[in-house]
């Protein structure tokens, strides 16, 4: 983005539509009740595991018919590679999608199902985007950009709008943040309706540019050696991107970060509890929730923590079950 253009900033209007387009295609997950003063909002029940369909969806549809007709290729560790893999099934297009090598296979698996060629990149997430970059060039596909859209972010921003339709006096949400794709777009929203209420992103220790970023106030980089040893690999992003950094700045009260076993602990009681198969990144936010890294503040009873995506490697789940 230009320092000299403005960003587009998602407006309610904008995620209005999107959650018309969706609709029928993205599951309305329901909030789950984990205790009193708290709720789930378990998007690993999408179709494909993760919210990643709203956005995906909402993005295709949003193309015109020769666009779609020329293919569409994106870049990604896993969730956003099968939601675009599925949507462009549904739309009858052609999709490209470029993985890491170190994708897990549970995601993999998930592209091909759907029908997507997989051309397989190093497992920094710049060196897959200049790949897909390069493939809109020598075969005239249309990018699908994971979170640095404003047609990604409003359809990711659904969730967000779901929330409050569900639960009009919510007063913090939990959001994991990766791109910042949902992030942004869940923040748009709930502020949008309830600016009371205060919206917590959500990352690893280990991969905390996002966190870095809104406190320096200016997009910062880590590289793939220093995200890659989260296991939370949907949350691996080496940075924002530039159109969310601008709707976090906006609308994003604090980010926190959690620890490895933190993450682990809560998918083992996301396991147990609330009977729900939740991999790493997906379980982010509740790892903040449960070890107190998200303290609530005065009021703060009525909180929604979002649980992005249930695409988890079995013999890693079995693993930190065991644990």
């Amino acid at each position: 983005m230009s320092p000299s253009v403005a960003p587009h900033i998602v407006s309610i209007a904008e995620i209005r539509e999107a959650a018309e387009r969706i609709r029928g295609v993205a599951t309305r997950t329901p909030l789950l009740r984990w205790d009193d003063t708290t709720w789930l909002k378990p998007e690993s029940l999408q179709p494909v595991g993760a919210f990643k369909m709203r956005g995906a969806y909402n993005k295709l549809a949003s193309l015109t018919d020769e666009q779609r007709a020329r293919g569409v290729v994106t870049y990604s560790s896993g969730n956003h590679a099968q939601a675009v893999a599925r949507a462009a099934r549904l739309l009858g297009a052609v999709a490209v999608i470029c993985m890491p090598e170190n994708a897990p296979r549970v995601k993999v698996d998930g592209v091909l199902r759907d029908g997507a060629e997989i051309v397989t990149t190093g497992n920094d997430s710049e060196e897959r985007h200049q790949r897909a970059l390069q493939l809109v060039e020598e075969r005239g596909l249309v990018m699908v950009e994971p979170y640095d859209d404003p047609a990604i972010i409003a359809g990711q921003g659904t969730c967000g709008l779901e929330i409050v339709e569900d639960l009009p006096e919510v007063t913090s949400v939990l959001v994991p943040v990766s791109g910042g794709g949902l992030s942004s777009g869940v923040a748009t929203a709930v502020k949008a309706l309830v600016p009371s209420a205060r919206v917590v992103g959500i990352e690893p220790e280990l991969a905390a540019d996002a966190k870095e970023s809104l406190e320096r106030g200016e997009l910062v980089h880590w590289t793939a050696e220093q995200t890659v040893r989260t296991m939370a690999d949907g949350l691996r992003t080496n940075s924002l991107g530039p159109l969310p950094f601008e709707h976090l700045r906006r609308f994003m009260d604090e980010i926190v970060t959690v620890s490895e076993d933190e993450i682990a602990d809560a998918m083992r009681q996301l396991a147990r509890r609330a009977r729900l198969v939740v991999e790493p990144s997906g379980a982010a936010s509740m790892a903040a929730h449960l070890s107190g890294r998200a303290p609530r503040v005065d009021g703060d009873d009525a909180r929604v923590v979002i649980i992005s995506g249930g695409n988890v490697d079995p013999e890693l789940f079995l693993g930190i079950l065991a644990g």
